[in-house]
């Protein structure tokens, strides 16, 4: 072969050595491209899978996220008929002006895309026609959309030209239209059209410019947060219809000064701080399941409560802000939490993290039930539980008389601490049952000194609030709020006072079944069985916090905790009112609120 190809000719031997070249570079090329290409036929598997729907105690749906996506969201897939020509325009004119006309690739955008890349030295622009973008999505998984190399563009443009021939203009704009992500967990015009308005795609209008001007980031023209930036964004894509001839200046005209309705929420959902909390749990237990099979999950919530709870809250909120009673002071209230448990089962019944999720001027999308706040005097109950426990040698009751007066104690740090009551009041001798009812300071400090600070932050971790033992620089004012808990944990440690002393773990879920009908999870009721107090202590403090006439000292006579039936309830101060809280319960509820 060697003394062959010698006796070839010069331009015959460069001849064989360049086709040689170009073959291997054929190969590498094809290999480069073709290699572990997506098939066509696998557009069914990307299309968004079924969603997972999340329901309250009694079936009603809260909220539905989309099995195919990180974030969640919702899509229901409409004909392409349904969605009104003023939609399909728009897209059209912002997305791929020449879809009728090129066979999936938009030689021409392409060509410019390459251009401003290169000279870039990255990817800076996309130039991708509506086909590419439904092979990217649709194809690609997660990683290789993330890309942003040449070739995934070329890969991408294959796939868009197999596509189109593979199917019709209509089926690959039908596909756009009902797979594409608008923001707000909205995947498809028919969920974006709910979600940003409030009603169904085929009642779309001029909207449809906003809607069509999300496509290219959600996140950058979101009207719910940025709208100026996307008025601006809709007066562009209503140019560019104009542009297209789909749309006369006229009618742009009147659609830009038209003043949008959007939605009251950005995306339906109920109950949503609690949803949040059942869906990160349904990622801690089936991450795979949750976002690829669909599940139907069952919860504790009782969703009359929860918007119940929602309308209390707002307005208690407006009355302590606009006070009726002439000479009191506006609070100056904006947020608040409310959760309620069963004792016994630690069933969730109501989570409220803030007035209103989507008020961003008061952080409503974050969850005040599950924040770390000081507590004021809420932990007083677990600094006499403590001392009440019979198998100390030096028991106290009810009846043991604590002298109510300004007393001086050393802290752990060696620094003198003297507490005081709320108004600087004193009441000399006093018994347990009036200090605890009626919140006094003082004998709280002289309690817990007595117990040690140690077994009562043992005891209180023990009934649910564990960030106590974390930590470190709790001291005797630990008793009067001097450490941080969360109103979840709150509301689960005093479910000790009604069940008997037992510690409950607060339940979201009651059931979890994937769309074949299998059962992946069923609550069942476990006895109770970890004892944090004698049952007869826990009976005590009850007893106590339920007593109206122990508490005239501290609230008056006939107070606003006396609601009428039998009833325990402990409040919560911190300096200048910053947090606020009441934590009751009865014999088969415990509720807890901040404000």
């Amino acid at each position: 072969m060697f003394l062959r190809f010698q006796s070839l000719k010069r331009w015959q031997k460069l001849t064989l050595i360049g086709a040689i070249l170009i073959g291997v570079f054929g190969v590498g090329m094809y290999a480069w491209l073709f290699a572990d290409l997506p098939s066509i036929d696998q557009l069914q598997a990307g299309m968004t899978l079924p969603s997972t729907r999340i329901y309250d105690r009694h079936g009603r749906l809260l909220y539905e996220i989309l099995a195919d996506s990180e974030t969640g969201g919702r899509n229901t897939a409409i004909s392409l008929e349904s969605i009104p020509q003023h939609c399909i325009n728009a897209v059209i004119a912002t997305e791929d002006a020449n879809f009728y006309s090129h066979p999936g690739v938009d030689v021409v955008g392409i060509a410019r895309a390459v251009w401003i890349n290169l000279n870039g030295g990255e990817v800076l622009a996309g130039g991708s026609t509506i086909t590419q973008q439904v092979a990217r999505n649709l194809l690609f998984d997660p990683e290789q959309r993330a890309e942003r190399t040449i070739r995934r563009k070329l890969r991408e443009s294959i796939l868009a030209i197999r596509l189109q021939t593979a199917y019709s203009k209509a089926d690959v704009l039908a596909l756009y239209l009902n797979q594409s992500y608008f923001g707000n967990l909205a995947y498809g015009i028919e969920a974006a059209a709910r979600s940003y308005f409030g009603k169904t795609a085929p009642e779309l209008s001029l909207e449809c410019a906003l809607l069509a001007g999300l496509l290219q980031s959600p996140s950058v023209y979101d009207p719910l947060t940025n709208l100026e930036v996307a008025q601006d964004r809709q007066e562009l894509v209503l140019d560019l219809m104009v542009q297209t001839g789909t749309l006369t200046q006229a009618a742009a005209d009147g659609a830009k000064v038209e003043t949008l309705q959007f939605a009251a929420s950005p995306f339906p959902i109920e109950a949503p701080h609690f949803v949040m909390a059942v869906i990160k749990q349904l990622e801690r237990d089936y991450p795979e399941a949750l976002y690829r099979d669909g599940l139907d999950v069952t919860t504790t919530v009782d969703l009359d409560w929860q918007q119940a709870a929602q309308r209390i809250v707002n307005r208690q909120l407006d009355a302590l802000n606009h006070p009726a009673i002439g000479g009191r002071t506006p609070a100056n209230a904006n947020n608040a939490a409310v959760v309620a448990l069963d004792p016994y089962t630690g069933q969730v019944l109501t989570l409220l993290g803030s007035p209103d999720y989507f008020n961003e001027e008061i952080d409503g999308a974050v969850n005040a039930a599950l924040a770390n706040r000081q507590p004021g005097s809420t932990l007083k109950p677990f600094t006499y539980a403590a001392a009440f426990d019979p198998t100390r040698p030096d028991a106290w009751t009810p009846a043991t008389m604590i002298l109510d007066v300004e007393t001086p104690f050393i802290t752990r740090r060696l620094e003198s601490y003297t507490p005081a009551n709320f108004g600087l009041v004193e009441h000399g001798p006093v018994l347990i049952r009036e200090a605890l009812a009626s919140s006094m300071n003082i004998p709280a400090v002289v309690t817990l000194s007595h117990t040690g600070i140690g077994t009562m932050v043992n005891l209180a971790a023990n009934a649910g609030l564990t960030t106590l033992t974390g930590n470190t620089d709790v001291d005797l004012s630990v008793t009067l709020g001097g450490g941080e808990i969360r109103l979840l944990d709150l509301v689960q440690a005093y479910s000790i006072f009604p069940n008997g002393g037992y510690r409950v773990e607060p339940v979201f879920i009651l059931n979890v079944t994937d769309r074949g009908g299998r059962v992946l999870y069923q609550w069942q009721h476990q006895p109770l069985n970890t004892r944090v107090i004698d049952e007869r202590v826990a009976f005590l403090i009850t007893d106590i916090l339920s007593d109206d006439s122990a508490r005239i000292q501290g609230f008056g006579r006939n107070s606003a905790l006396n609601i009428g039936q039998p009833a325990a309830a402990k409040t919560g101060t911190t300096t200048d009112y910053r947090d606020n809280w009441i934590v009751g319960y009865t014999p088969n509820l415990v509720g807890g609120v901040w404000v």
